[in-house]
């Protein structure tokens, strides 16, 4: 049976399983992804010239044939390979280094091209280390000299130069098989190379600008095929899942709002009008709530639950950590329970957990997935930071309904995500966003603190805790000490340090190694002023809410993203003192202290998450293995008018053939992409 793109690589001639093992930590397990295993850069040995005319300072390829090659072993140990070249112009002797095996690979009498740079070796004009490749007939085609040559991610045992050999084996044998999938109205209408032409172009170009054109059309597949991907899978859930239709009680909601201790923002109001429709149709409402830190998410989800229980069905709360949980159990408690609705809670700490939940208003953690738990009539799922859960388990709680309805669904996280991303990612979901801060809320004042003003820092916030009484939150990236990371502090060893700094204050320590009862016992420590420190891991980033607190200390914050230096701030500021930031590092780097001091004049996630994602990319920014994140080889979140051509073109196709019906190709592409999607999540 022949190649194709779905076959495993080991089945590729000269591959075998030990290469594929090898192959394996590259993400490149079928013939497909060895095509589409893109060079990063390209050596430019396209320029070719006669022996006599090489100038020492160029990169040149020559076509000579050998005239000898020998090891050298010089008086200091150095293994050096000379080789004497000829052409007709002239003789040049090529030197490596450490390559002992070339004398066997390379012999007198062989027709070769050499490219590389030429320079001075004591007093002779050489060729310093070239790639070469032996001229076997008079039709061969050369993939490591004599043009712009591709240098492609490595790993141990595979090396560009054997790359090379195994796709151009493939161009050469698989690709006159591949389908172009993408129609002709789009091909013509964004200028595209055809697929085949694109990969080519890619490994091995004719110049420059061939490069660039197979590279964009590869990019516009990957966002494509991403959105319509989301596309399929919006259709999907609309035609096929079913809601109950809410009625919104007007009245009993204007009421509610009134009861509030606050005026709700615009942002706010505007959110809780889509809710509201989304609830009156009987399609599932499938919508993510994107937010600042204390920007009023719970407040809106608390709305949502309310309505849901107006109309006599259930709803629940999932959030990813114990500490979330018991903090939205407290905020819908408060807002909830004064209107007669009962609210539990259910975490791992839970002694009981009945097999029917009986309350309207149910908030948890991943204990609401527990086997014997089921709900009689669930109306409405909210998920926060939802990211941290999978596709699975998301399904797992909506599928405890034993009603025969979906519940709405309504997703929210405080991770900033850039309106690019956002654009491109979120295409099978409806985006709400909170960008307004409540009335009253203050700014916080953010300083990047190099090591030497450290001292003076711990200085100043002695005086702050002893003028305003607020409290102090420490962050660092590790829980205990690293051999290799001997930079980074450890919350440990700074715990010990702090107490020494401030013996006569109460320190707290937090991380995720404690107990939940642990856990519980420092935060309600800290939020009684029993401890008026509190260092931590980063386990604060989100659900801890102390009004008290006013000063976020981060130890070696250019290890972490500006969104999540976001969140952490977002964990003071929350009463009505002025509260302040301060990022320790001592990293002397300029452009890690430029991209930290954006934190002192930007105060919106969202444009931090921009600014993030222009100087460290998506996969530095979300954790290369955040759920839902793609790994695109070429395409990029910042390339705004790509994501705006594939949405049109999207746009175009589905307007009067939203099935994709006479397009079975790209049909059957998206029904392998959703499969994959959820295999892996």
């Amino acid at each position: 049976m022949g190649l194709t793109l779905e076959s495993p690589v080991r089945f590729v001639p000269h591959i075998g399983p030990v290469m594929a093992t090898r192959l394996a930590n590259l993400d490149i397990f079928t013939v497909r992804d060895l095509l589409y295993h893109v060079p990063f850069r390209y050596d430019d040995f396209s320029l070719v010239c006669p022996i006599v005319r090489v100038r020492p300072g160029e990169t040149v390829t020559i076509n000579a044939t050998i005239q000898s090659i020998k090891n050298i072993f010089t008086k200091t140990g150095k293994k050096i390979q000379e080789a004497k070249v000829s052409d007709e112009s002239g003789t040049l002797t090529v030197i490596w280094f450490n390559q002992t095996y070339l004398v066997k690979m390379l012999h007198t009498g062989d027709s070769v091209h050499l490219s590389g740079p030429i320079g001075w070796f004591g007093n002779k004009i050489v060729m310093t280390s070239p790639q070469y490749e032996v001229i076997t007939g008079t039709g061969s085609v050369s993939l490591h000299t004599g043009r712009l040559v591709p240098v492609y991610p490595e790993t141990e045992g595979v090396s560009s130069k054997w790359l090379r050999t195994r796709i151009a084996f493939l161009l050469e044998t698989i690709l006159g098989s591949m389908q172009e999938f993408l129609p002709e109205q789009t091909l013509s209408g964004y200028h595209l190379m055809g697929l085949s032409d694109a990969l080519r172009a890619v490994h091995f170009p004719e110049n420059k600008e061939a490069i660039e054109r197979g590279r964009h059309r590869i990019a516009f597949d990957e966002v494509f095929l991403l959105q319509l991907t989301a596309y399929e899978q919006k259709r999907i859930w609309e035609q096929t899942q079913h809601a109950n239709a809410l009625t919104i009680p007007k009245d009993d909601v204007f009421s509610f709002i009134e009861s509030l201790p606050f005026t709700l923002t615009g942002d706010q109001k505007r959110t809780l009008d889509e809710i509201c429709a989304d609830l009156a149709r009987p399609i599932p409402m499938n919508r993510i709530l994107v937010g600042d830190v204390g920007s009023g998410k719970t407040v809106i989800a608390a709305l949502a639950m309310y309505i849901a229980e107006r109309n006599g069905l259930q709803a629940a709360l999932m959030a990813p950590t114990q500490i979330l949980a018991e903090q939205h159990f407290k905020t819908i408690q408060a807002l909830l329970e004064p209107r007669g609705i009962r609210v539990d809670l259910m975490t791992g700490n839970t002694k009981t957990i009945t097999k029917k939940v009986k309350p309207t208003v149910i908030v948890g953690t991943h204990a609401l997935l527990t086997k014997s738990l089921t709900f009689p009539n669930l109306g409405l799922v909210v998920i926060d930071e939802q990211h941290r859960f999978g596709v699975a388990q998301r399904a797992q709680l909506t599928g405890k309904n034993k009603a025969d309805t979906t519940p709405h669904f309504l997703t929210m996280t405080a991770t900033p995500i850039p309106r690019t991303i956002a654009k491109t990612l979120l295409g099978n979901t409806d985006l709400s966003v909170l960008s307004q801060m409540p009335m009253g809320r203050r700014i916080i004042k953010t300083w990047v603190v190099p090591a030497a003003k450290r001292a003076d820092a711990y200085q100043w916030m002695q005086k702050q805790m002893d003028e305003s009484g607020g409290q102090v939150f420490i962050i660092c990236p590790l829980i205990e000490e690293s051999e290799t990371l001997t930079d980074v502090k450890a919350v440990t060893q700074e715990f010990g340090r702090i107490k020494k700094l401030f013996p006569k204050i109460g320190v707290g320590l937090l991380h995720g190694r404690l107990k939940p009862t642990e856990k519980t016992t420092v935060l309600e420590n800290f939020r009684r002023k029993k401890t008026m420190i509190l260092v931590a891991t980063p386990v604060v980033e989100v659900g801890i809410d102390i009004p008290n607190a006013t000063m976020m200390v981060v130890e070696g914050a250019d290890r972490f993203g500006l969104g999540q230096l976001h969140q952490l701030r977002g964990r003071v500021g929350r009463g009505n003192l002025q509260s302040y930031c301060l990022l320790f590092t001592q990293n002397p780097d300029e452009k890690a202290l430029s991209r930290l001091k954006a934190l002192e004049t930007i105060h919106s996630g969202p444009l931090l998450a921009d600014v993030d994602l222009r100087l460290r990319g998506p996969g530095e920014v979300f954790g290369t293995r955040q759920h839902g994140m793609p790994h695109f080889k070429i395409a990029s979140f910042t390339d705004m008018e790509t994501i705006s051509n594939t949405q049109t073109a999207l746009e175009g196709l589905t307007r009067d053939d939203p099935k994709l019906v006479q397009y079975p190709l790209l049909r059957e592409l998206v029904k392998t992409a959703i499969i994959e999607t959820v295999s892996k999540d």
